[in-house]
């Protein structure tokens, strides 16, 4: 089969979040199962012609139109409508790139996110089959920024006008399915196909001494935020979990990640200013994958208090890492972890909840390496790309039946 991924978040140019990684693990895996496989993906900068690499056996088309529209949308920029403008430009790019590439390339099916808006246009111009997968719908986590509700409206209407088009749809997560029928007003079968990561990959990455490297604490046990700092990951829950947890155990919080909106240098840490703690505090600021992962490896605890979730990668990862987990009961998480089995789950939103149960695993190792285990366990059972690839296989075929 003859796959085309459309997905503007694609690593390293554009590799933004959990949509890149997925749709970067995704490609791999469908070529892995002896599938042809093109993605096509954004630019941040004007790239009026496919511009094409291969890698491990993906052909990857970067592009970005230029013109009139591109213009006029970047007008909506001037107006803070800056999620509607980027899907604006992402249905234009995606299908104009779509239309070249379908001049020398036969695809069978098509898939991409609904968060985005890629299919705005494709959707309903593109004769081939179309998949729809949910991860991040913007009516639903636009609330936990700080955007003009003008921007909220047009850009969650951008996207559900691509989705009406499309063919079929899945979702990482039962949870989000149920939310594209409740809250999106889809009325056709959604299909749950979780996000998968390559394990071999994982394991066979160069190790890298993150204790050395950051100079964190060479005995103290870690426990590792890594995400961007924002609400919607929960960081500000952080101040009074970091500040319990420290005022009485000599622990590190290690925080890795983009401080967009200046939360941990203008609130978390100045409130720990002078405070007498045990243990410490170290801010990373954003890391590649490599350093996140060799943070993730030497760390005794991932903590996740995220206020929405669908299946994020952040998550997956600390799992294949074999890390003890403390997240949120948002979402997807508990599709994920099962409190007491593989991981605590803690109450969403409630910072005492989050004290409670890193208490329990600060304080019993044993406790701690076997939930990490059985995470790991868990990822080798049912998350692996090829696994995940062969199921989103299974969709496709279905896709293109019901187009024939």
């Amino acid at each position: 089969m003859t796959i085309g991924l459309l997905s503007f978040e694609f690593p390293p140019d554009t590799g933004f979040g959990g949509i890149g990684t997925y749709t970067w693990y995704q490609a791999r895996a469908l070529a892995k199962l002896g599938h042809e496989v093109h993605v096509i993906a954004g630019l941040t900068e004007p790239c009026p012609q496919l511009r094409h690499t291969d890698a491990d056996g993906v052909h990857v088309w970067r592009y970005r139109s230029v013109g009139r529209a591109m213009h006029a949308f970047a007008r909506l920029g001037r107006h803070r409508l800056w999620w509607s403008q980027n899907r604006l430009e992402n249905a234009v790019s995606m299908h104009a790139a779509l239309c070249e590439l379908r001049r020398t390339q036969h695809l069978d099916v098509i898939e991409m996110p609904e968060c985005g808006a890629e299919g705005l246009l494709v959707n309903y111009l593109t004769p081939a089959p179309t998949v729809v997968k949910f991860h991040s719908p913007a009516r639903l986590i636009m609330p936990t920024y700080d955007i003009r509700r003008a921007d909220h409206i047009l850009c969650s209407l951008l996207e559900q006008v691509a989705l009406w088009g499309a063919t079929t749809f899945t979702s990482a997560s039962r949870f989000l399915a149920d939310e594209a029928r409740g809250r999106l007003g889809v009325r056709r079968d959604i299909r749950v196909v979780p996000n998968g990561i390559d394990l071999e990959e994982f394991d066979r990455e160069e190790s890298i001494d993150a204790r050395r490297t950051f100079n964190l604490s060479p005995d103290r046990p870690i426990i590792l935020f890594a995400a961007r700092m924002e609400k919607r990951k929960g960081i500000h829950l952080c101040e009074r979990i970091v500040t319990s947890i420290l005022t009485r155990y000599d622990v590190e919080f290690v925080f890795a990640g983009q401080d967009l909106f200046g939360y941990l240098s203008g609130t978390l840490l100045p409130a720990l200013r002078g405070r007498p703690l045990r243990g410490k505090v170290t801010a990373l600021g954003k890391l590649d994958l490599r350093h996140v992962r060799a943070c993730l490896r030497q760390a005794d605890i991932f903590l996740l208090p995220s206020l929405w979730e669908n299946c994020p990668y952040s998550c997956l990862e600390a799992m294949a890492a074999g890390r003890a987990i403390v997240c949120s009961d948002a979402g997807g998480l508990p599709e994920l972890i099962r409190h007491g089995q593989n991981g605590l789950v803690a109450r969403t939103g409630d910072a005492d909840s989050f004290v409670a149960a890193l208490e329990r695993l600060i304080e019993d190792r044993d406790l701690r390496e076997r939930l990490g285990a059985e995470a790991r366990r868990t990822v080798e059972r049912s998350f692996t790309d090829v696994e995940i690839a062969r199921q989103s296989v299974a969709c496709y075929e279905q896709c293109r039946a019901q187009m024939a």
